[in-house]
């Protein structure tokens, strides 16, 4: 009887991670939770940080019980959200804290960047979104506020090559998480080692990129010894968008897709990076993909926004007539449902800055409403209501631009990830730009990842294989527009 090969995918995302194990049956890919965890920044002297070893305890339980299913895998990778990163020292441990992308650190960076080098020529050599969280900002901010760090530090690895690095001991950068950064030539697929040097960063910091599907290297035998068992690891795309856009079953080109979960990452697939001053005043982004291939994409904040106010309900935030309602379920299925039969007709901006670390996103919420002259939402589903109706607006708003600057009609739109479980949300999204929605699967992250193991593996001959049999093993919701929803 031939041994069932395994392949584990590590997906962490910024509020949760999971541990996902694939094989294939009948021609199938078959989808199996192993583990799955909280994740979230903590304080740490006045700083939003990750605690790194926490998550790094996190990945051996999981890949423990793996072993303890008795289901080894063959091979494994790691992937997390973008543009964040650690710096180690001589000795290969941390040289500074391991910063998370919300922290206020890198507030004023921006402008003390576009003074070396002027906005719109940064854009035109990296292509990438202005947003004050990414990693160039957030480098330079430590080059300023505390320069002994970059000058002790003599590695530079973005978070999930970190993690590989903790696994193999190989220090390899992988290319489509560096693209987050804001620091890589769109046409070398390196980094801009001219512009690093304008900015005067350590230029020694910037090892060789290298694309999804290369093999990291084994197991340390530490780590085997610890976790029961031994496999390859291999880099799969390891930015979280990039292995998801991998997995979106059909990539036509009037489709667009919506990677959904904490962020809203919205775009199309491009074979070379877009860099117009039309994407520029867009604010639109040119993120590396799998085999080079471009995703132009406008990060929308997404359903952090649903997250947080979840949170802040279940740790106990009254509203009126709270004593009269009975009903305390906060499940973000739940919250979408009751969402629905509200008639608030109240919206925000959903990628204003006053949503991206607020202390309190309710009253964010409800203070942008009352600014702009609008009913207050007060109750966990007239809150819910306005933000998925924003949500909705800001897809149609995006696929328009989109339109406008490629030059293309889209008659569809794939949403992946966790967020394509929020029925209402697809609804709504069908509904507001007049699209057909294609919702699924919701493992987009883990099932891309695993994606770029078995196409390394031989498991598939390409990705169109892989996309072929994702669709055959997963499927897809539809939605069409029935014009009933009004702005």
């Amino acid at each position: 009887m031939n041994r069932t090969e395994y392949y584990l995918a590590v997906d962490m995302g910024a509020s949760s991670g999971r541990h996902m194990l694939a094989h294939m049956e009948e021609g199938r890919l078959v989808l199996e939770e192993v583990y799955r965890f909280e994740n979230g920044c903590s304080r740490q002297d006045g700083h939003r940080v990750w605690d790194t070893e926490k998550l790094w305890h996190e990945i051996l339980t999981g890949m423990k019980k793996c072993a303890q299913t008795g289901r080894i895998p063959t091979a494994m990778g790691i992937d997390t959200w973008g543009v964040d990163y650690v710096l180690l020292g001589r000795d290969d441990h941390l040289a500074a804290k391991p910063y998370a992308y919300r922290d206020a650190r890198t507030q004023g960076a921006e402008e003390k960047v576009y003074e070396i080098i002027p906005e719109e020529e940064l854009y035109a050599r990296t292509g990438n979104l202005r947003a004050s969280y990414n990693t160039i900002f957030q480098l330079m901010a430590s080059k300023w506020q505390e320069p002994e760090v970059l000058d002790r530090a003599e590695t530079f690895l973005m978070l999930p090559c970190y993690f590989t690095y903790l696994l193999t001991g190989s220090k390899m950068q992988e290319y489509t998480m560096a693209t987050t950064g804001q620091l890589v030539d769109p046409e070398t697929k390196q980094w801009d080692y001219a512009l690093i040097d304008r900015l005067g960063l350590p230029r020694r910091l910037f090892t060789h990129l290298y694309p999804p599907g290369t093999e990291a290297g084994s197991l340390r035998p530490e780590v085997e010894k610890e976790v029961g068992f031994s496999c390859r690891v291999i880099l799969p795309a390891a930015h979280d968008t990039a292995s998801a856009a991998m997995c979106v079953p059909a990539q036509p080109d009037d489709t667009l897709y919506i990677s959904s979960g904490t962020w809203s990452l919205m775009g199309c697939g491009l074979p070379e990076a877009n860099r117009s001053a039309k994407a520029h005043a867009a604010n639109f982004t040119n993120e590396g993909g799998y085999q080079y291939r471009f995703c132009f994409l406008k990060n929308i904040m997404g359903l952090w926004m649903i997250q947080s106010v979840r949170t802040e309900f279940k740790e106990g935030y009254t509203w009126d007539g709270a004593a009269d309602d009975a009903d305390r379920d906060y499940g973000y299925a739940h919250l979408c449902s009751r969402a629905e039969k509200e008639t608030i007709a109240s919206i925000v901006d959903v990628n204003d800055d006053r949503f991206l670390a607020p202390e309190s996103m309710i009253g964010q919420v409800q203070s942008a409403c009352a600014e702009s002259g609008q009913a207050v939402p007060q109750s966990p589903w007239e809150i819910a209501r306005v933000i998925y109706r924003s949500l909705a607006i800001c897809y149609r708003n995006t696929a328009r631009e989109i339109e406008e600057i490629t030059g293309r009609k889209y008659h569809a739109i794939h949403i992946v990830g966790g967020g394509s479980n929020a029925r209402w949300l697809n609804q709504l999204t069908a509904d507001m730009t007049g699209m057909k929605v294609l919702a699924g699967p919701g493992e987009a992250t883990a099932i891309g990842n695993i994606g770029a193991q078995m196409i390394a593996d031989g498991v598939f001959p390409d990705l169109s294989a892989f996309q072929s049999c994702v669709y055959k093993s997963f499927g897809v919701e539809t939605y069409l527009p029935d014009g009933k929803i009004k702005v």
